[in-house]
């Protein structure tokens, strides 16, 4: 993100506070097991403040901090979004009310396709959120280049990107994704993947697990199938994200 001219800023908080530009050690601070460090959305950073505690931001918790101090643009691996038995158990990410409510622009490998991916896509489109996929029209599925839904509408570039959002913000108060498929040579072997997937959601169901233990416990199961595979495509395309949103960000500002 540095080398794009962009300048990075990890949010999160720390005994109590919101910090904006978390150092590495106060990274490996938060990540410290023994903090027991809370996973917060952002219905839950008013809370998290009064009480004092460590936290990790989601999508949806990062978003509404960086907007209240400025920060137009945000990179994540992949967005949250509807499960699979949403029909059922009305389980929806907060990142996506957060999305439609938040005019910051998110660059994300997609969602994770632990989640039902067409289902999430319609609700995006419902919220208002505009989505468009990074040099492809398909839709990318996190650990996948492709998760089998086409888009609208693609971005040739950072530039490109850049503009598009800000005449977004002329028309609506929502977010915008951008969708940055993990590179070809990095993404997950499909075969291997979808034993992954299988495993992952019948351990899941077995162990009765719900709520906001559901994501962890399936991408743990990801990582044991795959014997840690899928946890290097994570960082990658993590990597791959934080170097665009810088790009789009000194893009942003330069067309501001």
């Amino acid at each position: 993100m540095r080398k794009s001219g962009a300048t990075p800023a990890t949010i999160g908080l720390l005994d109590g506070h919101i910090v904006v530009g978390l150092t590495g050690r106060e990274l490996e601070e938060l990540a410290d097991p023994d903090r027991h460090s809370a996973k917060l959305s952002a219905r839950d950073l008013g809370i998290a403040l009064a009480a004092g505690t460590d936290g990790a931001t989601t999508v949806a918790g990062t978003i509404a901090v960086a907007h209240r101090v400025g920060i137009p643009v945000m990179a994540t691996g992949g967005l949250g979004g509807v499960h699979r038995d949403a029909a059922t158990s009305f389980d929806e990410s907060a990142d996506l009310m957060a999305m439609a409510r938040t005019p910051v622009l998110v660059v994300a490998s997609g969602v994770k396709s632990i989640l039902d991916v067409g289902a999430t896509l319609e609700r995006l489109d419902t919220l208002g959120v505009a989505v468009a996929g990074f040099q492809t029209h398909q839709f990318p599925g996190f650990y996948l280049r492709d998760s089998g839904f086409e888009l609208d509408w693609a971005l040739a570039s950072a530039d490109e990107a850049a503009a598009a959002f800000l005449a977004h913000r002329q028309f609506s108060p929502t977010g915008f994704l951008v969708a940055n498929p993990v590179a070809a040579h990095q993404e997950l072997d499909r075969a291997r993947h979808d034993e992954a997937l299988s495993s992952a959601l019948a351990l899941v169901n077995v162990q009765g697990v719900t709520g906001k233990a559901v994501t962890p416990a399936l991408l743990a199961e990801f990582a044991r199938h795959t014997a840690g595979v899928s946890v290097q495509v994570n960082r990658d395309l993590v990597v791959a994200n934080a170097t665009l949103a810088g790009e789009i960000a000194v893009s942003l500002e330069r067309l501001s």
